[in-house]
């Protein structure tokens, strides 16, 4: 038996164990509301062991001892709507998750789970991941694409849905190279926000001014994430979501607000309460990063995460059956 890439075969194959890795995501990135996403390099890792039936779920690190461990844990639910969908049948398994990604903080974790677990339901099934259908798949389970199409593709996203009134809506994302120096420092809060709560806090009308200054400055985010980096103070601007939800997180906002009057190109990331400053990196050297080190440590009960740009999104490897 050997180590292998599902990916890297296109016929259907059974498996002993199938293993992985999904990055955490920021989404909005200020000005691309429900439409922007980065994949960083901050990781869950899951381990799926097909067995003769019922579901074993140990969980580790973040939500460990929180979360249920049966067939309601995300992660399952999300395999078995990926076997659904890919006509394959696994009656039982053992599912190992340990997690590194915040939960409820807004670095997509409920995303890694559900990507996570489609990902490893294309496994199971013997194909190799469809990272389009998968944003489809993921899309219908978590509501909203931007997240998940980051943890999906890896790099810089720009998510947005198709369909009609007749037509169900479907996930749909294209992947940018985003500038091989790009950075984030995210500080994470101990606190939590839902984002059912943050989101509630939204109004359903905004200024016509305000939405025509958030549609300029994501088109500028594009251009400052993807080779002018320099254009990133400003094209973080928003106006649509990020002082609306001020409510539920008022230290977030105070942070935002005290790092872009320093200079920093600070965010929200995804509906909070976490804080994300893009920027650039001056050197590759441990401790010569100008930018890691130009970021203030952490507020007391904050965690300070310096992250790099993850570049091919969740990926699966299978131990075959002999």
């Amino acid at each position: 038996m050997g180590d292998k890439s599902m990916e890297a075969d296109g016929g259907r194959r059974s498996c002993d164990q199938v293993r992985v890795r999904v990055p955490a995501t920021s989404a909005n990135l200020g000005p691309g509301f429900d439409a922007f996403g980065l994949a960083l390099t901050l990781y869950d890792d899951l381990v799926v062991t097909p067995c003769g039936s019922g579901v074993t779920v140990e969980v580790t690190g973040c939500g460990e001892g929180e979360v249920p461990l049966d067939e309601t844990h995300l992660v399952v639910r999300s395999i078995r709507a990926g076997l659904d969908a890919l006509g394959a049948s696994v009656p039982g398994f053992t599912l190992r998750c340990e997690n590194r990604i915040p939960h409820g903080r807004g670095l997509g974790s409920s995303s890694a789970a559900i990507v996570g677990g489609l990902a490893a339901a294309y496994a199971l099934a013997g194909e190799p991941v469809d990272r389009e259908r998968l944003v489809v798949l993921a899309n219908e389970i978590e509501g909203h694409p931007d997240n998940v199409a980051a943890a999906a593709f890896g790099g810089f996203t720009i998510a947005w849905t198709e369909g009609t009134a007749s037509f169900e809506e479907r996930g749909r994302a294209v992947r940018l190279e985003p500038a091989a120096s790009t950075a984030v420092v995210a500080y994470v809060p101990d606190n939590r926000v839902l984002t059912k709560e943050a989101r509630g806090l939204l109004p359903s009308v905004v200024p016509h001014s305000d939405a025509a200054a958030n549609a300029g400055k994501a088109a500028l985010l594009v251009a400052a994430l993807t080779g002018r980096p320099e254009l990133l103070l400003t094209a973080t601007e928003d106006r649509l979501h990020q002082e609306y939800r001020e409510p539920a997180m008022p230290e977030s906002l105070a942070l935002v607000h005290k790092l872009r009057g320093s200079g920093l190109a600070a965010i929200v990331s995804g509906a909070g309460p976490t804080v994300a400053v893009l920027g650039d990196q001056d050197g590759k050297s441990p401790g010569q990063d100008l930018f890691f080190r130009g970021t203030p440590d952490a507020p007391d009960g904050w965690t300070k995460y310096e992250l790099e740009i993850d570049p091919v999104g969740v990926q699966v490897w299978s131990m075959e059956a002999g």
